[in-house]
Formats: structure tokens, C-alpha cells, sequence
């Protein structure tokens, strides 16, 4: 997959946002959250709900790599 998490993941490690914290507060399913760790596409509601949750824009938690 082109588009990589890991600004994601170090932004959620970096405001405080864990996993446990996601689901207890339901911001994103859990289905949507594996598929963030594997690397696997996610929709755009769920890019919106994290950039709510992290106060951001979708630019500052994803990258495009070319494969």
C-alpha cells in the first residue's frame, strides 16, 4: 500500500491517543484500527475522525511512498 501511518502512529504515541483510548471512546472501530497497523486502506470518515481526535490535518498523519 502506497500510503503509509507512521506520522500517524508516532502523533497518537506523541498527544497521548493509545489504543485502549480509541476504543473505550469509540473514536475509530477496531476493525479500522488493525487495518492502520497492518498497513491496509482506511476509509476517509475514519481519516476525519482522527484528525478530530488529534486536532490535524490528514497531511500531518499520512504519506504517499511510492511502491
Amino acid at each position: 500500500m502506497p500510503i503509509k501511518y507512521n506520522k500517524l502512529l508516532l502523533m497518537m504515541q506523541q498527544k497521548g491517543l493509545t489504543t485502549y483510548k480509541i476504543r473505550k471512546e469509540n473514536v475509530i472501530s477496531q476493525s479500522a484500527l488493525t487495518a492502520i497497523k497492518n498497513g491496509k486502506s482506511v476509509t476517509t470518515d475514519t481519516i476525519a475522525k482522527l484528525c478530530k481526535a488529534l486536532d490535524c490535518q490528514p497531511g500531518d498523519i499520512l504519506e504517499y511512498e511510492e511502491e
